[in-house]
């Protein structure tokens, strides 16, 4: 026969769309032709895949060959299809029988000698093959992610003569089994923080219901070694979870770290498109790398607000939308803020002698670069003062990251059971029905509002804080305590010209 149907995938976004590959042969002068919007490095194929062929001691049809991908109005990038085209190759040739090749797809790069190689995007492929019912081929380092889709079978080869071996029934293609390639670095020990009790208890609820945190103090005092204890101290990843990060990570090439939540740091001069995603041919941004985990902002203040400000909707939503002229593409961004800061341009207090130099105008500035709808997201804004010398010096039993870990999944546990969501995520009804207080709480909390003036989206977020600090006590309603203590944990109004609520 001088025509070969295969399948192959693509990559959009977080979605791995079906590409068929038709492969004819025709009579007139010798040539390679590529249609259907491939891209420079598909359009490379041609070399590497005559080299592969005569490598692997098969016939280069000296016939015009032409290569369609189809749908035609899908951009293809990277050079995954390569295996595909080159069985395609051989099949219309009639160097391999293509029997059963409806029932398998094809992933990965051929070298010039032959060998498969690995490339991005293997698990959200295996995840849609195996949907498809179909057997997915690809390479030796791609098999073991591909192998995480449940139900999957994946087959790997190194080099395309064990791939046409396969289909000449000579010798089966084996069979990946996922195992963990790597050992899990511990994470970092809370207990290895002195001091600094409002803030560990401000690490707890914040991962007990998902909030955002902002925390704020001198240079020195541990406001970024707290940071990087919160995935810690979060619940584990149910498998679902799990796979939608490792996905992420298999989309940008990036090494698997399975059951792990994620932790991005971006650094101040960071773009707000690195945060969010874009480009001609959109990518994913931190806001994403970071799903189902921690993104952390240092020096917070130093971020250009404009670029903080393209958090809002993320923040909100969970995902972000990136519109191109040629197409639009969905991410994952289901993430937790932890941001840390220094409360004036000099690093120190307010009401610090060495704050002096600089006017009550420049310190508002400072602060002003946090826009209020932005601040209103942070459901946490804790104080991390320094420590006296004496604590840093004198030996202390600090709580261990697993003692609070308990404490968190118990509570953690409970919401799911009364909402099936985190606190942080109780909205509409769902809240109401939550949250629902006795006069004197409500009483409290209004003269509270009054006082420090905030808006309904700060209301519902403080709420949704005294709602985890019960369920962190076990307890079924909002008592006073429960309140004051989130009221507490908006300690930045009295950076912003605020007052304090208690």
């Amino acid at each position: 026969m001088s025509l070969a149907v295969l399948y192959s995938r693509a990559r959009l976004g977080m979605d791995a769309p079906q590409v068929t590959i038709e492969v004819h042969l025709s009579n007139g002068l010798p040539g390679f032709t590529m249609v259907g919007l491939p891209e420079t490095a598909v359009k490379e194929a041609r070399d590497r895949v005559r080299s592969a062929i005569l490598n692997s001691q098969f016939d280069f049809p000296d016939r015009r060959i032409t290569v369609n991908m189809a749908p035609a109005d899908l951009p293809k990038q990277g050079a995954q299809f390569d295996l595909a085209i080159a069985l395609g190759i051989l099949v219309a040739s009639d160097q391999i029988k293509g029997d059963g090749l409806e029932e398998y797809e094809f992933l990965g790069e051929l070298s010039l000698s032959g060998d498969v190689r690995a490339g991005p995007g293997a698990l959200p492929a295996a995840i849609a093959c195996t949907a498809a019912g179909r057997t997915l081929v690809t390479s030796l380092d791609n098999a073991n992610e591909a192998a995480l889709a449940s139900d999957s079978d994946v087959r790997y080869a190194e080099h395309l003569l064990q791939v046409t071996s396969h289909f000449r029934g000579q010798r089966a293609l084996p069979r990946a089994e996922y195992e963990p390639t790597t050992i899990p670095t511990p994470l970092p020990e809370l207990a290895d923080v002195k001091g600094q009790q409002t803030a560990k208890r401000a690490l707890e609820i914040a991962a007990a219901g998902r909030h955002n945190l902002l925390f704020f103090g001198p240079p020195g005092t541990g406001k970024t070694l707290l940071a990087s204890r919160l995935p810690g101290l979060l619940p584990p990843l149910d498998e679902q979870e799990a796979l939608e990060v490792a996905s992420v990570h298999s989309i940008c090439g990036m090494q698997l770290n399975w059951g792990r939540r994620p932790f991005r740091s971006p650094h101040h001069t960071a773009s707000g498109v690195s945060l969010i995603g874009g480009g001609s041919i959109p990518r994913p941004g931190e806001v994403t790398l970071a799903h189902r985990g921690v993104l952390f902002l240092d020096e917070l203040a130093e971020f250009p607000r404009s670029v903080l400000d393209v958090l809002r909707e993320p923040l909100e939503s969970g995902e972000v939308h990136i519109s191109r002229a040629a197409r639009q593409t969905q991410f994952p961004a289901n993430f937790q803020l932890v941001a840390a800061m220094n409360p004036t341009p000099g690093g120190y207090s307010p009401d610090d002698p060495r704050s002096q130099r600089y006017t009550r105008e420049q310190m508002q500035r400072y602060i002003s670069r946090l826009s209020g709808p932005f601040l209103d997201r942070i459901d946490l804004h804790i104080e991390v003062p320094t420590l006296p010398r004496e604590m840093l010096t004198r030996p202390t039993q600090e709580e261990t990251t697993a003692e609070v870990q308990k404490r968190v999944v118990s509570a953690w546990n409970r919401q799911m059971t009364r909402q099936g969501c985190a606190n942080a995520d109780l909205g509409g009804k769902g809240l109401e029905a939550a949250t629902r207080l006795g006069d004197a709480e409500r009483a409290l909390l209004e003269n509270a509002l009054d006082r420090l003036g905030l808006s309904a989206r700060a209301y519902h977020r403080i709420l949704k804080v005294a709602r985890t600090v019960a369920d962190l006590r076990d307890q079924d309603a909002i008592d006073k305590s429960a309140l004051i203590e989130a009221l507490n944990c908006r300690q930045l109004e009295k950076l912003l010209g605020g007052q304090s609520a208690y």
